[in-house]
């Protein structure tokens, strides 16, 4: 399995930055915007994924992943066959590049990309099987780079690879149920709940693995990457409200309460019920405080409205929230250098499809 590169800034930025961003835009002061409006410490970099920039499923030993399978219609995926000796050269030279020219690598172990033998050995995260089979390569990373990676993120969003993995079946390995998309097998109602326990229990074995064996001497951190959208209530009803906190349980919450108090929402309990996976107390301790940093990627902002609980017919992780969002709320900034030019500001009606965009040209 390749590793994706990630350089990305801490979740403890991420509010700061927004606010200056904010009180730049609104004073209009393009010319005060710089590098020195950011907090000291803040990361800039730049990021990408493995499979989305290397491919080469057939070269240096690799392998197809679910991804190669998933867009095009070996080895078997795990430490059995010993370590791909090429794979370890091909990242140290990256890594050694990416120091050489200044810049600190801050390594993504899993991007989507599983390898397609641990998908057809045992269905891969649908499995409790994969968590060993992580664990082994998590460590692999630990022991041939961890001299030069000083940040890890064990997970880029394991809410995509679970929602558009298994229940809509966009994204790979496609699974899905059949009236839920153009899928050939899947469970929209389970599956996705399943994968992302796995991944999570995966996580928070390897943080434990690189604690208590290589931070010590590495110095280095660990963490996992979420994604979630804002909720915000289509109306001021009760309803509406209460429809907004579940949309940002089931999209943050998923993850983020097990994090910090080692079990799930309460409302993904109540409505979802033996669909989703128990911690033991033995998983809950080892996944609270799994992390020395949580990397946060936010896109848009959503408005979210109740809708009835779904018949029970066809259950899916997408309509267990029993909220539906509407349109949303974007914010685009645009900075350019040139002439001094003028600030605009263009507002949609709120109540539909809309998008709030600020443009600076200077």
């Amino acid at each position: 399995m390749a590793i994706g590169i990630k350089i990305c800034s801490l979740l403890s930025d991420l509010l700061v930055v927004l606010l200056v961003v904010a009180v730049t835009l609104e004073r209009g002061a393009c010319s005060s915007f710089n590098r020195s409006s950011f907090p000291d410490g803040f990361i800039f970099g730049t990021s990408s994924s493995s499979y989305q920039s290397e491919g080469a499923a057939m070269e240096g030993g690799k392998g197809p992943s679910i991804w190669d399978t998933f867009t095009h219609a070996h080895s078997d995926g795990s430490l059995s066959e010993g370590i791909n000796k090429e794979v370890v050269e091909f990242y140290n030279n990256l890594i050694n590049e990416l120091i050489s020219n200044g810049l600190q690598p801050l390594v993504t172990i899993f991007h989507w990309d599983l390898p397609q033998a641990l998908e057809d050995k045992y269905g891969g995260f649908l499995s409790n099987r994969i968590i060993e089979d992580y664990v082994d390569y998590a460590e692999v990373c630990f022991k041939e780079f961890g001299d030069r990676v000083k940040h890890w993120i064990t997970f880029n969003e394991p809410w995509s690879f679970c929602s558009f993995g298994y229940a809509s079946g966009t994204s790979a390995p496609g699974r899905c149920s059949p009236w839920a998309g153009n899928c050939t097998a899947g469970d929209s109602g389970r599956e996705p709940y399943t994968v992302c326990h796995n991944q999570l229990l995966a996580h928070a074995s390897a943080v434990k693995v690189y604690k208590n064996k290589y931070q010590g001497t590495q110095k280095g951190k660990i963490g996992i990457t979420l994604v979630s959208h804002w909720f915000i209530p289509y109306s001021d009803s009760k309803p509406d409200q209460d429809a907004a906190q579940r949309s940002l349980d089931f999209m943050y919450g998923w993850f983020m309460d097990p994090l910090t108090r080692g079990d799930y929402p309460f409302s993904m309990k109540a409505i979802v019920g033996n669909r989703l996976p128990k911690f033991t107390e033995q998983q809950s301790e080892l996944i609270k405080g799994s992390y020395d940093f949580i990397g946060l990627n936010y896109y848009t902002t959503n408005y979210a409205y109740s809708v009835p609980p779904s018949n029970g017919l066809h259950t899916s992780y997408t309509t267990d929230s029993q909220a539906n969002t509407t349109g949303s709320f974007s914010l685009a900034l645009y900075l350019s250098a040139g002439n001094s030019g003028s600030f605009a500001v263009h507002k949609d009606q709120i109540r539909q499809p809309s998008h709030l965009h600020y443009r600076e040209r200077c």
